[in-house]
This record gives C-alpha cells, sequence and structure tokens, in this order.
C-alpha cells in the first residue's frame, strides 16, 4: 500500500495533523450520529414492517407475505425468524438477505417475498431479528400464524357462531311475548331478572370499554402487545341488545299483574355486594389506583360470577310452585340451541387447530357454556316431566252469572281447566266445543 508523507499536503506537518483531528471528529460525529438513529450520507433502514400480522394455512400449503422495508443500508442485512413451534411452520428463505446498496436510497421502498409453509394444525407466533445487531429495530414486527386442517370446517365454525349468537339474542323474545299474552309476570322470578340486568349491564360496560376507549385499548395492547382486541362488534350488540331486552321484560313487572312477586332479600344482599365491588373499583379507577382496564376486567367477572348464580332462582321458584307457568320454555329452547352450538364450535376449532387445551383449559368458558346447558335441561324436565300440567274436564253452566261466560244452544259447554298449583285459585279456561 501506498503511504502518504506529510511534505505532499500543503501546510506541512501541522497541515496534516490538523486534517486528522478533523477525521477524528468527524468520525467520532458520525458514530454518535448513528447511534443516536439519525440517518447519515451512508444510509440506513428506517423501517421494517409485514404487509400482514396474520395468516391462516391449510396443513401441507404455501402462502405468501411481502416483507417491506423503508430505506437502503450500505451493508448486508440478514432477517432472521424466531418461530415459536417450529413443527407447525417453517418459511423460505431463511434467512432472508437484503444485499446493501453503494448508493443507499433513505425513502425506497422495497418489497420482499416470503413463504410460510404449513407443516402441522395449530397456532404459532413469529418474531424477527436482524444480524448485525442494532442494524434496525424489529422490535414491533411479528406474525401470528395459524395452520388448520380444513378450510371447509373453519366456515361452518364461523356459520355456527352467527347461529348462536342469533338464537341467544332472539331467546329474550319468548318470555316477553308470553307476559303479554298473559297480562301477567306471575311465575318469572324477579331475582333472576335482578341479576340478569346486572350482569347484562357489566358486559356492555366491559365491551364498550374496550370497543370505543382507544385510551383502554392501547392499555389492553401494552399488556399484550402481539394480540388482538377480545371485543368484536357482535359482542358489543349482543351485550347492548340483551341489557335492553331484559329493560322491557322488567317494565312488563311494572305493567302486568305480578302478585306478591318481589326481589328477595337473598338477591338484594348479592346484587348489594357486586355494586359496592363496581363502586370501589370505579373510584380506585378514577384515582389513578388502578387502570381502567383493571376496573373492566372486575365487570367481566361479575357477569361471570351472575352467568353461574342466575339461573338458581327460577329452579326454585318452578321446584315450589310445582309449576313452570309464567316461564317461557322457548327461552330456554334458543339458549340451549345457543349453547349446544357454541361448546360445538369449540370442539371443532379445537380439532381444526390441534388445540384441545383452549377447548379444555379455557375452564371458564368452557364450564359456564356447560354449565348453561345443564340448567337449560333441568328448566325442560321440569316443565315436560316433573312439573307437567294437569288438565281436567269440568262442565260449566254458562247461564250462571258467577261464571262470566256466554255461550249459544244449551248454556252447558265442556271447559278444559289448566289448573296451576293446588294452592292457587287462578286457571286457565280453554273452550271445549
Amino acid at each position: 500500500m501506498a503511504h502518504i508523507r506529510p511534505a505532499m499536503f500543503p501546510g506541512g506537518y501541522a497541515a496534516a495533523s490538523s486534517h486528522s483531528l478533523r477525521d477524528c471528529l468527524s468520525r467520532f460525529i458520525l458514530g454518535m450520529l448513528l447511534l443516536a438513529g439519525v440517518p447519515s450520507a451512508y444510509g440506513e433502514i428506517e423501517r421494517i414492517y409485514l404487509d400482514s400480522t396474520d395468516l391462516n394455512i391449510l396443513v401441507d400449503d404455501n402462502h405468501l407475505f411481502h416483507l417491506v422495508q423503508i430505506g437502503e443500508s450500505n451493508v448486508t442485512l440478514q432477517i432472521h425468524t424466531q418461530v415459536q413451534h417450529p413443527d407447525i411452520v417453517q418459511f423460505v428463505p431463511s434467512p432472508l438477505d437484503i444485499p446493501g446498496s453503494a448508493d443507499p436510497n433513505d425513502t425506497a421502498e422495497i418489497t420482499h417475498d416470503i413463504w410460510a409453509y404449513g407443516k402441522s394444525p395449530g397456532h404459532s407466533e413469529v418474531t424477527f431479528n436482524a444480524t448485525p445487531v442494532g442494524s434496525v429495530n424489529l422490535s414491533s414486527v411479528f406474525l401470528r400464524v395459524t395452520v388448520m386442517h380444513s378450510n371447509t370446517i373453519s366456515i361452518i365454525s364461523y356459520i355456527m357462531g352467527w347461529i348462536y349468537f342469533a338464537a341467544w339474542s332472539v331467546s329474550f323474545y319468548p318470555q316477553i311475548y308470553i307476559n303479554f299474552k298473559r297480562k301477567s309476570v306471575v311465575g318469572l322470578n324477579f331475582d333472576f331478572l335482578a341479576l340478569n340486568i346486572m350482569g347484562f349491564t357489566m358486559y356492555s360496560l366491559f365491551n364498550c370499554g374496550l370497543y370505543f376507549s382507544k385510551a383502554i385499548q392501547d392499555e389492553y395492547l401494552s399488556r399484550h402487545p402481539r394480540s388482538v382486541n377480545p371485543v368484536q362488534l357482535n359482542d358489543v350488540f349482543f351485550s347492548l341488545h340483551a341489557a335492553f331486552a331484559t329493560l322491557v321484560t322488567i317494565t312488563q313487572c311494572y305493567l302486568y299483574e305480578r302478585d306478591d312477586q318481589r326481589v328477595s332479600m337473598t338477591g338484594r344482599g348479592i346484587l348489594s355486594g357486586f355494586v359496592v365491588v363496581v363502586i370501589v373499583t370505579a373510584g380506585l379507577g378514577a384515582g389513578g389506583q388502578i387502570e381502567w382496564l383493571d376496573f373492566l376486567y372486575g365487570c367481566s367477572y361479575i357477569k361471570l360470577c351472575i352467568t353461574l348464580i342466575k339461573y338458581v332462582p327460577q329452579a326454585y321458584m318452578n321446584y315450589k310452585r310445582k309449576s313452570t307457568v309464567g316461564w317461557s320454555i322457548g327461552n330456554i329452547f334458543l339458549d340451549f340451541v345457543g349453547g349446544f352450538l357454541s361448546i360445538l364450535q369449540m370442539a371443532l376449532n379445537a380439532y381444526n387447530y390441534n388445540d384441545w387445551i383452549s377447548f379444555f383449559g379455557d375452564a371458564t368458558k368452557f364450564g359456564l357454556g356447560l354449565f348453561s346447558l345443564v340448567f337449560d335441561v333441568f328448566f325442560i324436565l321440569q316443565h315436560y316431566v316433573f312439573y307437567r300440567e294437569g288438565r281436567e274436564f269440568m262442565i260449566v253452566d254458562s247461564s250462571d252469572d258467577a261464571s262470566n261466560m256466554t255461550s249459544s244452544g244449551e248454556g252447558r259447554e265442556y271447559f278444559m281447566v289448566n289448573y296451576w298449583h293446588a294452592d292457587e285459585k287462578k286457571y286457565d279456561l280453554d273452550v271445549k266445543a
């Protein structure tokens, strides 16, 4: 290598020394700028991102997605994938080479093709890193991969989701209709209604908070940075609609005959306890002691507790009266259909994604669904087996003023009497020709 003597520069040794100092200072400043992340004349990759963060692939199938870089570097980079479950998915190429440029362009946008291959059913999270280390920040770049057995099963599961959503939404109206038709709410337990309105109010708060509040969404994503919002629009609609339908039923309790029915002291005590929890957690949230997301979690836990106990008062009331008159069996059938399809959907998804841990491991969702089904079956047995309505024929003289009935012909007709309970004086009279 040729050596340049100091005498070759104008100004002699002093000039050479001065140049060396400026060169060292320039290199030092350049290094500090690089460490600070400020673009330099050498160029650097400003950002790397994926065109999708969720992939759904069939087993033994390939799926193309893209890695996009903004800006160029003068050095070659290698992008490595860190796969949570390598037996589920693999990527080609791996690693991905990004060649350096002799003349880096800080605004260039370059797309790289990457193929994902589904090896076995399941879910896997994928993160990325680059070498040389620190050349580009990939901490926010991630991929959620779902490999499934069958796309048909996935479609069936999706349809089932909407069917049980519709069944649960419609299930409130048979009770409203029977109350309207009878002009009475006798037989409908008020503790059940009180617990229901409390539960669906809490559920609505949870869903609306996570769906509409940007601040709460940010809190959730800060705790679960690679997760998605668990609340969808149909969840918001269902909870608000359920609260509305329950309010309509409660309004009927004020308009129609209700006898001496009221919310029991036990029911009031339970509801008071839940109200205290809500007030305390809301106060802690307002005072900054807990985040509002924790307050919403508290609301969701109250909803879960209510779901576990809300059927008990109605079942006990039916047992005590030895009758289900006034309690809509249509509501139970629709609730049963919704609960059965919900569990069936969980089973199909568990098979399709080979994810039985989510089926048996999510004890809350599975347990609540199974618990509701057990009570639905019990109500059906109460209605059709245990307290099946006895019907008798009796002769009523329509000429009797006390009968408040009119008829043509001989003035004597057969009426079918449906008694509610031995202790009750009320009965329904259906004309029998």
